[in-house]
C-alpha cells in the first residue's frame, strides 16, 4: 500500500498540489457540524464519510486536469489523544478512525493518479494544544510521546508521510519529528506563523527551522509555512538563506486578518482568490524551490485553482 515513501516525488521539484482549509470549507460551506474542528470525525457516519471523499474529490480533479502533483492530506488533524478523549474516543476507536482516514485517501488515489498526476499520501498530524495558541508547549520527549502512536498508525496503514501542520513551537515540533523517524516515515513540520512573521511563541520562523534540523539531524524532508496570509511572512523570506532553502510549501490563508481577528469572526473571511494566486506565483518566482501549495483557513477549490493556473506561469 504504501507507494512513495523511500522517495517523495515532490522532492524532484515538479509543481504539487493539497486540498485548501478543509475545517472551514466543510463547516461554514457545507454546513456540517465540527466540534473541535474535528473532520475526521465525519468518518464515523456515512453521510460524513461521503462529505470528506467529495471535498478531496473536487480538489484532486484540479491537480489532475492541470498535470499537476497532489498531497492528499488526511482529515485527522484533531485525531490525537487529547482532543480524541474530548469527542469520545477511546484508543482503539482512534486508532481506528486514523486507519480509515487513510484507508479513504488510498480508493482516492486509486481513482485519481495518473503518470502525470502522482498522488502521495499523507497522514496529518496536528498540535496536541491549540493552532493559534502554543499554550504549555511540552518538551521534546512528551510530544515524541503523545503523537508516537497517530505516527505509527500511519506507517502500519500504508501513509507515505506525516505532516505536522499548524506547529506553533519548536520542542513539539521535535518531538513530532523524532516520531515519525522512529516509525520510518518521512516527515514534513508546517509552522504556523503570526502577523510578523513569527511563530506564535514569538521565536523567528529562521531559527525554529534550524532548531527543528539541529535537534534531528536534518529530519524533516522539508518544512511548510501554513495559517498565514503571504503578506505575513513574504517580507521575512530572504534570498540565498540556506534557511529559506528548507521551506517547500505554503499553505496560506485567504484573509489578511490576525489569528485573534480570526478567532473573533462570525463570518468566513475567503479574501481574493485570484489575489492569493498571484501572490503564490510571486512566491514561487522568488523561491523555485516552493513547489508543494494549498491552502489554510477561508481557503477552497477556487483558491487552488487560481493558485494552479498562476503558479503554472512561474513554473
Amino acid at each position: 500500500m504504501t507507494k512513495y515513501r523511500n522517495r517523495l516525488p515532490q522532492l524532484d521539484g515538479r509543481l504539487f498540489l493539497t486540498d485548501g482549509g478543509i475545517e472551514t470549507t466543510l463547516i461554514f460551506q457545507d454546513g456540517l457540524d465540527l466540534p473541535y474542528f474535528a473532520a475526521f470525525h465525519l468518518l464515523r457516519e456515512a453521510d460524513g464519510t461521503a462529505a470528506l471523499a467529495d471535498y478531496f474529490r473536487r480538489h484532486a480533479a484540479i491537480a489532475r486536469a492541470n498535470g499537476a502533483g497532489f498531497i492528499l492530506e488526511s482529515a485527522t488533524w484533531r485525531a490525537s489523544a487529547d482532543w480524541g478523549a474530548r469527542l469520545g474516543y477511546s484508543e482503539a476507536a482512534l486508532d481506528e478512525a486514523n486507519r480509515k482516514a487513510i484507508d479513504m485517501l488510498h480508493g482516492l488515489r486509486g481513482e485519481f493518479e495518473t503518470a502525470g498526476s502522482p498522488m502521495v499520501i499523507s497522514g496529518c498530524v496536528g498540535p496536541r494544544g491549540d493552532g493559534y495558541d502554543p499554550g504549555a508547549a511540552m518538551t521534546p520527549e512528551q510530544a515524541q510521546a503523545y503523537h508516537a502512536r497517530q505516527i505509527a498508525t500511519f506507517a502500519a496503514t500504508g501513509a507515505d508521510m506525516v505532516t505536522a501542520i499548524t506547529m506553533t513551537n519548536t520542542p513539539e515540533a521535535i518531538g513530532v519529528t523524532r516520531a515519525a523517524q522512529a516509525a520510518g516515515m518521512p516527515v514534513v513540520i508546517s509552522f504556523t506563523v503570526e502577523t510578523d512573521g513569527r511563530l506564535p511563541t514569538g521565536e523567528p520562523l529562521w531559527d525554529a527551522i534550524a532548531a527543528v534540523d539541529g535537534a534531528t539531524g536534518d529530519g524533516p524532508a522539508y518544512f511548510m509555512i501554513n495559517c498565514a496570509h503571504p503578506s505575513h511572512f513574504a517580507g521575512q523570506l530572504a534570498e540565498g538563506e540556506a534557511w529559506v532553502g528548507r521551506i517547500r510549501g505554503i499553505r496560506a490563508n485567504a484573509s489578511r486578518c490576525s489569528h485573534a481577528e480570526l478567532d473573533q469572526a462570525t463570518e468566513l473571511d475567503s479574501g481574493d482568490p485570484v489575489e492569493l494566486g498571484r501572490l503564490y506565483r510571486e512566491l514561487r518566482g522568488r523561491f523555485g524551490q516552493i513547489n508543494v501549495l494549498g491552502g489554510c483557513c477561508g481557503t477552497d477549490h477556487r483558491h487552488i485553482e487560481q493558485i494552479c493556473g498562476h503558479c503554472k506561469l512561474a513554473a
